[in-house]
């Protein structure tokens, strides 16, 4: 009886063993007697989005064998192979998926070997694609309408802008202008600047900007806004500097009452028209027409218009002149200007008529004269005062005169 176990048992083993060795065998079938080979899987990778495309990223595997790896999208459907050159674990390599939607998509990447062996597969998901629905979204910096931009004498424009939306990832902002060459330019305005300065604009040119901005930190594309904004118009009229203006009386000129009505007067900011003795107030020994003169302390190329205001009771002028020269060199008069020949006289000696100026009211408040378009440079001013408001034939007295120049011409 324990004979015949034994020889059960033995048979037993004998069948399992032969069992196992035909199923040990048994792939041989199916891989042709070869060897699986799985080549290394890439290391730390991920992505970076953009523009109806996307990046990825990783480090290369150390295994130097692989050739290239493959990258697969819409269930293998889409791929793009890159070829492998480099297998240091410290580099990383860059593949740029164009002509996706946007979307949030899945990407699986293999390492090939040149047998055509192919590694476990590695998965990037999650990527986000962003494009016209994203960018559709986005509007460009706000300039400070309080103050969208002030002008410089020497004839530089500063551009005012608010703070950034911290909100979003602003990283440029695009000013676009003309120069005074006629070519568009194109500068960068960076999202920390509140300002920004053209130092070569031409006068009564638009100025535009357009904002870019980035959906996320790391993105491969700036997204821009659709439009471009415009600022408001920037003509480069500019206040002349009365911190600048000087008496400056020439031969003919009128005095004044006293003292404390000087020339000067007209230029000490006042506003609206102005009671004795906060006027200038001409004596009363030049018969009209008489003149006085002053120094505006610089010349000005372009002199546009001048604002004159009157007192506030009598004697404003409602017929005079307003006469300019750059050089006042060898420009005195000796004629009166009451004289007939006076006009011809200052037209000899270089002056220029920048305005004969006539008022239909009572010569009291604020008017604005605009002188034409081509007068020469000018930095003295000479008023001639042919006829007041209350016909008296001595006195004028006038509250404030400014005058404009286009700083940008």
């Amino acid at each position: 009886m324990k004979n015949i176990f034994r020889i059960c048992l033995f048979a037993i083993v004998v069948i399992g063993a032969i069992s196992c060795e035909k199923k040990d065998t048994d792939f041989k079938k199916f891989l042709g007697d070869k060897e699986m080979v799985y080549p290394g899987v890439v290391v730390k990778p991920h992505s970076k989005p953009g523009n109806l495309r996307a990046a990825l990223v990783w480090n290369p595997s150390s295994d130097p064998s692989i050739s290239r790896y493959v990258i697969y999208w819409n269930n293998k459907a889409d791929s793009v192979v890159v070829n492998s050159t480099n297998h240091n674990t410290a580099d990383s390599i860059t593949a740029i998926i164009p002509g996706l939607s946007e979307y949030i998509y899945s990407f699986t990447i293999y390492s090939y070997d040149a047998k055509g062996n192919r590694s476990i597969p590695l998965e990037i998901n999650n990527v986000k694609v962003y494009g016209p629905v994203y960018q559709s979204g986005l509007t460009n910096r706000v300039y400070d309408a309080a103050n969208p931009f002030t002008i410089s004498e020497n004839g530089n424009v500063k551009l005012n802008f608010l703070q950034a939306d911290t909100t979003s990832l602003n990283v440029s902002t695009i000013i676009k202008y003309t120069n005074r060459n006629g070519e568009i330019v194109e500068k960068d305005l960076s999202p920390d600047s509140t300002s920004f300065m053209i130092t070569d604009y031409k006068s009564g040119e638009p100025v535009s900007f357009r904002s870019g901005y980035i959906p996320v930190k790391g993105s491969i594309d700036t997204f821009y806004v659709s439009n471009y904004s415009t600022f408001p118009e920037i003509n480069g009229i500019s206040q002349c500097a009365k911190s600048l203006f000087r008496e400056y009386k020439m031969n003919g000129d009128v005095g004044t009452y006293e003292s404390g009505t000087s020339v000067s007067k007209l230029w000490d900011g006042s506003v609206g028209p102005q009671g004795y003795p906060n006027i200038f107030h001409s004596d009363g020994d030049h018969h009209l027409p008489h003149t006085f003169t002053f120094d505006m302390g610089k010349v000005y190329k372009v002199l546009t218009s001048m604002e004159e205001t009157g007192r506030n009771c009598c004697n404003n002028p409602d017929q005079f002149e307003i006469w300019g020269i750059a050089d006042i060199t060898n420009a005195a008069t000796n004629l009166s200007p009451n004289d007939n020949g006076w006009t011809s006289e200052m037209q000899a000696k270089g002056w220029t008529l920048l305005k004969d100026v006539t008022r239909n009211d009572d010569g009291q408040q604020l008017i604005k004269v605009n002188f034409d378009a081509g007068i020469p440079p000018v930095r003295y001013i000479r008023i001639r005062v042919k006829h007041v408001t209350t016909g008296d034939g001595y006195y004028s007295n006038i509250s404030e005169l400014t005058f404009f120049n286009d700083v940008l011409k």
